[in-house]
């Protein structure tokens, strides 16, 4: 099947990505919501600007649709994003959220293209593990309680999968980032040709929440 994929540079987008590739599926497009709104309910937004370069990266072509991430009106612009893709469905990296595979399900209907959700209801901890195995994740933005400015940077790793399952015992925290707890941004991955270096980057603290900002990276050679 031909399918356009929703991408954000995060771990869900991008493994689903892998899992549809895996699947015997051509993914042919990318497409990118740039929401002005760092708190859209629906677009994850920290370092969004990195998806050209994850483009360049796996060598498929991408489409940037520009959001004010005003809530519900953001479907408007997932549609006008979607309308016009030469593709029979749309790759999304929904795990639990109800509130957004629904939506992009509403929208892929009124316009006749499938909905492509291969993580739909997988174990969160399970699913990461996996994504750890195949990709390099690192944490690039966190707003939870017990996820600090310590947190910003660290690449996912078991020891880190071990740190998710204790915060949510004590806080109840999504260890796959579900409820917005925290965005990750995906240096390599299989179908990338060549990996993401990061250059410069910044850590920014807001009291309760904090990003760190990529100011610079480039690709790079694979070293296997």
């Amino acid at each position: 099947m031909k399918l356009a994929a929703l991408v954000s540079g995060g771990k869900d987008s991008s493994f689903a990505i892998y899992r549809a590739l895996e699947e015997g599926n051509d993914v042919t497009d990318l497409i990118t919501i740039k929401s002005e709104n760092e708190d859209s309910y629906m677009f994850h937004s920290a370092n969004i600007h990195l998806t050209e370069l994850i483009s360049e990266a796996c060598g498929i072509p991408l489409k940037i649709t520009i959001s004010s991430g005003e809530k519900e009106k953001e479907l408007i612009d997932l549609k006008r994003a979607l309308i016009g893709v030469k593709a029979e469905g749309v790759v999304v990296g929904a795990i639990e959220s109800e509130y957004q595979a629904s939506r992009v399900r509403r929208i892929c209907d009124e316009i006749g293209l499938e909905m492509y959700a291969p993580l739909w209801h997988t174990d969160p901890e399970l699913l990461l593990r996996e994504m750890i195995k195949c990709m390099d994740i690192r944490m690039v933005k966190v707003a939870a309680a017990g996820l600090d400015v310590s947190w910003l940077g660290r690449r996912f790793d078991e020891r880190m999968i071990e740190d998710l399952k204790a915060l949510q015992r004590k806080y109840r925290v999504h260890i796959a980032g579900e409820g917005g707890e925290y965005e990750s941004l995906v240096l390599d991955a299989p179908f990338y040709k060549k990996r993401i270096d990061l250059i410069e980057t910044e850590k920014v603290w807001m009291g309760d929440y904090g990003v760190l900002k990529v100011k610079s990276a480039r690709l790079a050679e694979k070293s296997c």
